[in-house]
């Protein structure tokens, strides 16, 4: 089996990934990314961008996250499609394991993102990015004055939730159950004025056609019939993301939400590993954020490569 040594690995070709591998390849560090496939991650299948900056609110996520990785590879990063199935962080050389080689690497970033959401619902999978969303920050916007149903009562529903009032005509929430009496947030946003909270409830199906999602089918406990409700778009908050890790094992330290603990170089507990994006598990999974994590990272290990005491900041981009 091929042994490749470079000076970075970054497992994950996300926007955390092709970040990070542009700024360490401009640094002329060796870099390869290992991507287990360009089409699944939560930038890959975001529909239409809106809030990165700089780039047109008609680009979909899968266009901008090509851009980004044909601008690393354009600097010299190694892209590959290779699925990680083991590391080892022990030592100055981390080891990758592949079925398609190990890479062994002087600097080692971990940017595999996070789970997706497994679909709950009939329809939710056939309309995601046309209607079905995880993500109110990302697409609040597009439902300006238009109803849209929220689904799920725990936090973050909540504050997605809250997110969506500002722009729906109407805001759904449905809940399988009632919201404690003491739980301030759900109390406030069932005062919202744009808010129809469906107690004791369970969303059935998600319908729609070619243009995205239509309405959705519900049956209340109260009800021996289901109900029909149309809507342009629904929110899925029923299980959280859970960062992807299985490749690691308990070599570097975890949060309790199965986040990886890092510092404010993005670095983990185990020296020479990085942890970037969604893995570390945080409360904004912006593509934005995650870039940003990438160029902390990269400026971090260029300088830890070479010994530096400070960090240069490259201001001239010739």
């Amino acid at each position: 089996m091929e042994t490749i040594e470079v000076d970075v690995a970054i497992i994950g070709g996300g926007p955390a990934g092709c970040t990070c591998a542009l700024y360490t390849s401009r640094a002329d560090l060796k870099t390869v990314i290992l991507d287990k496939n360009p089409s699944v991650g939560a930038l890959a299948i975001t529909h239409q961008i809106a809030n990165y900056p700089g780039v047109s609110s008609e680009m979909s996520g899968e266009a901008l996250l090509t851009l980004m990785r044909d601008q690393a590879i354009e600097y010299g990063t190694d892209y590959r499609r290779a699925q990680v199935f083991g590391v080892d962080v022990n030592g100055d050389w981390k080891t990758v394991y592949t079925p398609e080689g190990t890479f062994k690497s002087r600097a080692l970033v971990l940017a595999s993102g996070a789970m997706g959401r497994p679909a709950s619902f009939k329809g939710e999978a056939d309309f995601l990015g046309r209607g079905v969303s995880y993500c109110a920050t990302c697409d609040g916007a597009f439902y300006k004055n238009r109803e849209v149903a929220v689904v799920g009562a725990n936090k973050e529903a909540l504050e997605e939730a809250q997110v969506l009032t500002k722009f729906a005509s109407v805001v759904h929430w449905i809940t399988s159950n009632d919201p404690k009496k003491d739980d301030l947030h759900a109390q406030d946003l069932m005062q919202q004025p744009n808010v129809r909270h469906w107690s004791k409830t369970r969303l059935l199906e998600i319908d729609g056609n070619e243009g995205g999602v239509t309405g959705v089918i519900l049956k209340s406990r109260s009800e021996e019939v289901q109900q029909s409700l149309s809507l342009d778009g629904v929110f899925v908050y029923m299980s959280g993301s859970k960062p992807i890790t299985d490749f690691i094992g308990d070599q570097i330290a975890f949060k309790e939400d199965g986040g990886v603990v890092v510092d404010d170089f993005m670095a983990t507990t185990s020296e020479g590993v990085w942890a970037i994006g969604d893995i570390r598990n945080t409360p904004f999974k912006q593509a934005v954020v995650a870039a940003s994590d990438g160029c902390i990272a990269a400026m971090a290990i260029d300088r830890f490569l070479n010994s530096r005491k400070a960090i240069r900041v490259d201001w001239v981009h010739a």
